[in-house]
């Protein structure tokens, strides 16, 4: 039988104090949108860029995914940026139909 002589690969300590830092700082920040009281489309942009942010660090180190090939990063990650895009067409043709129903409903057509 072959044996199997690579060496586990070991990650620094340091890299995941930094991360959860910054996990920290990002969610302070995603905190103050809410304390300084924005409102409408600059509330939400911040809030997923906080949060897009955060799952973005959490998913490179903590899932590994900045040690892994490119391959497996592509199939996780495409799904995830295609659903996205269906969300927000879906957010824009919500809109349109809440819309035109109003007009129709107000009109009498």
């Amino acid at each position: 039988m072959e044996q199997n002589n690579k060496k586990a690969t070991t990650h620094n300590i340091g890299i995941y104090l930094w991360i959860w830092g910054l996990l920290f700082v990002f969610s302070t920040f995603s905190y103050l949108v809410d304390w300084f009281d924005f409102q409408g489309l600059l509330r939400w942009s911040l809030i997923i860029f906080f949060m897009l942010i955060k799952a973005g660090l959490i998913m490179a180190i903590f899932m590994h995914l900045y040690w892994e090939r490119w391959a497996i990063v592509n199939v996780l990650l495409w799904p995830m940026t295609v659903i996205m895009v269906f969300v927000t067409i879906m957010t824009s043709e919500s809109e349109y139909t809440f819309f035109t129903r109003a007009v129709f409903f107000v009109m009498g057509g």
